[in-house]
C-alpha cells in the first residue's frame, strides 16, 4: 500500500483517496481495493450517507499510515489501490443492488479483497453476495447498533435494516458463524434480535460489551468464526453518538471508539476476505469526527488484513 509520491504539497491540495493510496480505476493484482458506495435511498429516517465516502476520504487526510500502537505499517505488507466510487446514481433499489454486486464481483475477479466505504448499510448485502460468489458461504462479524434483520419497510426490500436478514435467507453467510456486536436501542416487535438468534446467531449487546470488555468480546468472535473466511461489516452507529454523531440512526449507550477499535484487533487472527465501513452521514457530523473515526476504523481493518496475511 504505497502512498502518493507527491510530497511537495499537503494532502489537502491533492485529489482525495483513502489514506493517500494510489487511485486506479480498474485495479488488478491488488491485495485490497478501496471502493466507495455513495448511496442513501435505503434509509428510513435521516438521509445523507451518500456523502459518506467523500467525507471519509477527506477525513483520511488527517491520518498517517499507521497508528501509534500498531507496530509495522500495513504498507509494508499490502498492495492497495483506491478505485473511486461505484456509480449508483440511477435506478431503483433492485437495480442499485445489482450494479453494486457486479462492480464488487469484478473487483474480486482480479484482486484479493475490498474495503467498501459507505454509504447506506443496505449495500452490505451486495458485498456479501459478491464475496460469497468467490468464497462460498462465509462467516461474518457485524458491528452495529442494530441487527439489520428487519423485514421490508413500505415495500422496499433493500433498506439499511435488512441486509443480514436477506444474507441469511440467501445462504450467503452461516448464521451460526455470524457475530453481531453492540446491538441496543428500542425493541421492535417482532424483535430483530429474536430473529437473529432464532438462526443461531450470537448477538452481543452493547451492555454485554461494556460488562465483559473488548478483549472478552474478541475471544467470543475468535471462537465462533474460527478459520472460516469472514466478512467484517462496521456500521458507524455501533459507536456511541458522543464519538460518532454523524450517522443516520444514532443510538445512545453504545461502546466507545476505543472499545470498538479494540474489538476489531482480533480480525487479524481470522481469515478476513472483505470489509465495509458504512453509515457515515456528513450532514449530522459535527466537526467531521465521525468520518475521521471511520477512517481510523478502515485503517485498522487494513492493518488487520495485513496481519492475517503476515502474522
Amino acid at each position: 500500500m504505497e502512498h502518493i509520491g507527491n510530497d511537495s504539497t499537503g494532502r489537502y491540495a491533492q485529489n482525495p483517496t483513502f489514506l493517500g493510496i494510489p487511485y486506479q480505476s480498474a485495479p488488478r493484482g491488488r491485495d485490497v481495493v478501496v471502493i466507495g458506495a455513495p448511496y442513501d435511498a435505503g434509509t428510513t429516517h435521516r438521509p445523507g450517507t451518500q456523502l459518506g465516502p467523500r467525507a471519509i476520504r477527506q477525513g483520511s487526510d488527517l491520518l498517517l499510515s499507521t497508528g501509534f500502537d500498531r507496530g509495522a505499517i500495513a504498507s509494508d505488507f499490502l498492495d492497495c489501490a483506491d478505485a473511486g466510487d461505484i456509480d449508483l446514481a440511477a435506478g431503483g433499489a433492485h437495480i442499485v443492488m445489482e450494479v453494486a454486486q457486479r462492480s464488487l464481483q469484478a473487483l474480486l475477479e482480479h484482486n484479493d479483497a475490498f474495503l467498501m466505504l459507505g454509504g447506506d448499510h443496505a449495500l452490505t448485502l451486495a458485498a456479501l453476495r459478491a464475496v460469497a460468489r468467490k468464497h462460498g458461504r462465509i462467516a461474518a462479524v457485524h458491528l452495529d447498533a442494530h441487527c439489520d434483520t428487519q423485514p421490508a419497510f413500505y415495500g422496499n426490500a433493500y433498506h439499511h435494516g435488512t441486509a443480514f436478514r436477506l444474507a441469511v435467507e440467501e445462504r450467503l453467510i452461516d448464521p451460526r458463524r455470524l457475530v453481531q456486536i453492540g446491538v441496543r436501542g428500542h425493541r421492535v416487535e417482532p424483535g430483530p434480535q429474536d430473529e437473529a438468534r432464532s438462526h443461531g446467531t450470537r448477538v452481543i449487546s452493547a451492555a454485554e460489551v461494556s460488562a465483559a470488555g473488548p478483549s472478552a468480546t474478541a475471544r467470543v468472535i475468535r471462537d465462533i468464526v474460527g478459520d472460516v473466511p469472514v466478512y467484517v461489516s462496521v456500521g458507524m452507529d455501533v459507536v456511541d453518538p458522543r464519538f460518532a454523531p454523524g450517522t443516520g440512526t444514532p443510538a445512545p449507550d453504545g461502546p466507545s471508539s476505543l472499545d470498538v477499535l479494540e474489538v476489531l484487533r482480533c480480525v487479524g487472527d481470522l481469515e478476513p476476505v472483505g470489509f465495509d465501513v458504512m453509515g457515515v452521514c456528513p450532514p449530522y457530523d459535527h466537526g467531521g469526527i465521525t468520518s475521521l473515526l471511520a477512517t481510523e476504523v478502515g485503517a485498522e481493518l487494513l492493518y488487520q488484513f495485513a496481519r492475517s496475511r503476515c502474522g
